[in-house]
């Protein structure tokens, strides 16, 4: 699931995942790089250390010294976390079918034309690669 093999990362408080969001935009940065990119409303500093700190325990991300300073960077992509995340929800809450959680979509919130024409050509497309 991650690029360092790590299977079993935990989920990530909302703290922790405002600070990661800034981590993944960046790709690599300083603490002070990495406060400055979390979206507001930006926590402190001090804040911001913190969750990256507990986020390198949770093996989310590592760091590099370079001239007495740390630079952080994800150990675990955004695609593979969100991925993970999305078949937790589908399996807590639609039973594992992803058929419930569009159905729910399609139901209960609405969904525009254009995001039913853009799904529909996804599963075209994804038709399409399964046959050949």
């Amino acid at each position: 699931m991650s690029k360092n093999g790590n299977e079993s990362v935990s989920a990530l408080t909302k703290a922790e995942e405002q600070v990661m969001q800034a981590v993944w935009q960046l790709g690599e940065g300083f603490a002070g790089e990495i406060a400055e990119a979390v979206a507001d409303p930006k926590p402190a500093y001090r804040t911001v250390l913190t969750e990256i700190r507990i986020l390198e325990q949770k093996g989310f991300v590592g760091h590099r010294t370079l001239g007495g300073n740390n630079q952080y960077y994800p150990l675990v992509s955004k695609a593979d976390y969100s991925g993970r995340q999305l078949s937790a929800l589908v399996g807590n809450y639609f039973g594992g079918s992803y058929r419930q959680l569009v159905s729910f979509f399609m139901e209960d919130k609405g969904i525009r034309k254009e995001d039913l024409d853009a799904l529909a050509s996804i599963i075209e497309e994804k038709r399409k690669e399964v046959q050949s």
